[in-house]
């Protein structure tokens, strides 16, 4: 605390006596304290507590009120919630009620040892006699008070609203608060207890509706919407419907009153930088650098391509070299000959030299020759293939294998190649019959292939029903779900008999397969590329393709039918666009009168009690009063105070409905506080002002000689 504003509040303290007393007005929803005899209370902040951890040490503070935005750069208050000692309108939690007594009599100035001044604290109608007690206890026992006076709120509005002619001796006093909505009768002036109605709606429920409806509504804007924010945005835009039901109809209608009726709240938004075009040194710049960027890469892969060069030349030679010193050799030495060299054979020499000639080929750029592409698919691109196995050591032996199995892969590959080339072949000459049909009679051709087109698309689509559904049904003529060995087609049924059996076989004992040549005939009855019918396209399919094709080509207006799949489904996402100002728009429309309809309606947000008309009629009736000119002077004078009555429309609504309960000619007034949120502590402050204020307090040894009991039945008047 800064040493001067500490030395000015120690003498605002000083200015008042010991028998000043102080004034709180302890709501639900903020804490309010000062002096008697003062118009404004001294402090004002809400009345929470809140306990974060620092970031770096984490050590726990408390922080009373609103905490202070500077203290997030030091505090984590994401992870601590505000607390309240309130659970509805009763206090319950006093360590929560000690922090905020300790902030707000220090805030006053009174931080000393003991707070020597008389005490008027506010509280509920009919509070429980546990609260008061423990309040009294703490003010009493910790705070060392010399006497205390409590008084309910509403009453204190009331007649302080009553001394200035806003309202009459007999009236209602309609008080919907922050967790909890009062209707309080007076008679003569006094409060009736016994006609009090009360319900459990107030502006906390108002607000988070709100916040739910918001959050709804622009989830991508979570985070904007905190409490206090809803608690502005309600405040300042949210009214009382006179009829709910016309005023929704509007909205919904979209009429342009609907769109006056609207307000925006604009989000902070900063607009993208526009792009312009480069300028001539801009481009020439840019192009000289992709110029010298693509002269680097040409002399890299230059190069590389005569270190390539180089590489190959020095095998080529170094393999001619071998095959000269192997002309020396003698038939029967030539396998001694070879054994530190990393060859068997003559053959397979030859094969790496015809191999390092076409690659160094390659690398020159020069064409190959139609001998070398056969070369190249004929058996010496494996060479140990066609060599016995008894003359080959165990690593070839392995290497064999290797190559067998690469040999067959490469061949089924080969198969499908052609297979292509031949299909596309065939859907070329079909291309070809087809235009020499559309050219004699267009429209025909572009009806039959119209219709073969949809055929295509039934039989397609029949055919992966089927599949998917094994061919069968569940007897009512709809296909039924089976498992996948029942989709399989024959091909696929007999490789895995033939994969289970083999591997049943080869798990008894050691894995030899493949070292012989009928094991590999077992491998391409496997294989997949002996399938006829497989997971590919097959006729129907290539066909439907080939006519879509066609149909595009010829007929503008035609549309093919989508495939689902997950292509399909990338199709679909939209693409994102760039954001714009209207991105960061919150639009409020019905919201406004939607939330503060729980006043009167609570069963909106699962509440199933009265509205604030229905309240009304409920004390009236509890008086039990046949006395007609009373129930007029009741309704004559109808006041509304608290900080939720300042929506906009409130007292027309609440006259419309309290009309529709009285009987025809009734006379009904209904008029507002003149502050309703401090009304309650300055009627307060009027009151411990007054000079027969230390009549109606109980001091600390009453308490200690009279006990609870004494608390049970103590009651405030409120008579000047």
């Amino acid at each position: 605390m800064p040493f001067v504003s500490q030395i000015k509040r120690q003498t605002d303290y000083n200015l008042f006596s010991s028998t000043t007393p102080i004034v709180i007005d302890n709501g639900a929803s903020n804490f309010r304290i000062g002096w008697a005899g003062e118009n404004d209370p001294r402090v004002i902040f809400r009345n929470i507590v809140q306990r974060p951890r620092h970031k770096t040490t984490g050590e726990t503070v408390s922080i009373v009120g609103d905490h202070d935005t500077t203290l997030l750069k030091y505090f984590d208050c994401s992870r601590s919630g505000p607390r309240s000692a309130f659970d509805s309108n009763v206090v319950y939690q006093f360590e929560i009620m000690e922090y905020i007594l300790d902030f707000g009599f220090d805030r006053l100035g009174a931080n000393g040892s003991e707070i020597d001044h008389p005490v008027l604290i506010t509280e509920c109608i009919l509070n429980p006699v546990q609260s008061r007690s423990k309040m009294a206890e703490l003010l009493f026992e910790t705070y060392g008070v010399p006497s205390v006076a409590f008084g309910v709120d509403a009453a204190f509005s009331y007649k302080y609203n009553q001394q200035h002619g806003i309202c009459d001796k007999d009236g209602l006093a309609i008080c919907p608060g922050f967790t909890t909505t009062h209707v309080i009768p007076f008679i003569d002036g006094e409060p009736v207890y016994k006609g009090c109605s009360r319900t459990n709606i107030g502006g906390y429920h108002v607000t988070d509706y709100l916040k739910q409806l918001l959050s709804l509504k622009y989830p991508h804007h979570m985070a904007r919407f905190t409490w206090e924010k809803v608690e502005d945005l309600k405040m300042e835009h949210c009214y009382i419907a006179t009829d709910y039901a016309s005023e929704a109809r509007l909205f919904q209608k979209g009429t342009k009153e609907a769109e006056e009726k609207t307000r925006c709240w604009q989000l902070p938004w900063v607009p993208p930088p526009i792009e312009e075009p480069p300028s001539e040194e801009e481009i020439a710049r840019k192009a000289a650098i992709k110029e010298r960027q693509g002269q680097r890469l040409r002399e890299m892969a230059e190069a590389k391509k005569s270190s390539r060069i180089n590489e190959f030349e020095n095998q080529l030679r170094g393999l001619e070299f071998l095959l000269q010193q192997l002309e020396k050799v003698e038939e029967s030495e030539i396998s001694y000959f070879l054994k530190d060299t990393g060859y068997v054979s003559r053959q397979e020499i030859e094969s790496a030299l015809a191999k390092v000639t076409q690659s160094l080929r390659k690398v020159k750029g020069e064409p190959k020759g139609e001998q070398a592409e056969v070369e190249e698919k004929t058996d010496e691109k494996y060479p140990l293939v066609n060599i016995p196995d008894n003359m080959l050591t165990p690593d070839q032996l392995r290497e064999k294998r290797r190559q067998m199995f690469l040999k067959t892969t490469s061949d089924g590959r080969q198969r499908a190649k052609q297979k292509r080339v031949e299909e596309d072949l065939e859907r070329e000459r079909k291309n070809q019959l087809d235009e020499k049909k559309r050219l004699e009679n267009p429209e025909l051709y572009l009806g039959e292939m119209r219709t073969k087109y949809k055929e295509l698309c039934e039989k397609v689509e029949q055919r992966k029903r089927l599949k998917t559904n094994g061919n069968n049904s569940n007897g009512n003529g709809m296909s039924g779900g089976v498992g996948r060995g029942e989709r399989l087609n024959a091909a696929q049924r007999e490789r895995m008999r033939l994969l289970t059996t083999a591997a049943f076989d080869r798990g008894k004992g050691e894995d030899n397969f493949g070292a012989k040549d009928e094991d590999w005939q077992l491998y391409k009855l496997m294989s997949k590329d002996n399938d006829e019918d497989d997971e590919g396209p097959d006729e129907d399919e290539t066909e439907l393709s080939r006519v879509s094709s066609r149909l595009q080509e010829i007929d503008p207006t035609f549309v093919p039918k989508p495939e689902p799949g997950p292509s399909q489904s990338a199709a679909d996402t939209p693409r994102s666009r760039p954001l714009t100002k209207e991105d960061f728009q919150i639009l409020l429309g019905v919201e406004r009168f939607r939330c503060p309809e729980i006043l009167f309606h609570p069963n909106l947000v699962g509440i199933d009690q009265a509205g604030l008309d229905e309240m009304a009629g409920v004390s009236m009736r509890r008086l039990s009063s046949k006395d007609q000119v009373l129930d007029e002077r009741l309704t004559n004078s109808i006041l509304m105070t608290g900080g939720s009555c300042l929506y906009p429309g409130l007292s027309e609504r609440i006259e419309a409905g309290i009309r529709m309960i009285r009987p025809c000619g009734s006379p009904i007034k209904v008029v507002r506080a003149l502050d309703p949120v401090l009304d309650a502590w300055r009627g307060a402050s009027l009151y411990a002002d007054a000079v027969q204020f230390p009549q109606q307090v109980f001091s600390r040894m009453d308490y200690f000689e009279k006990g609870e009991d004494w608390l049970r039945r103590y009651q405030f008047q409120y008579t000047l």
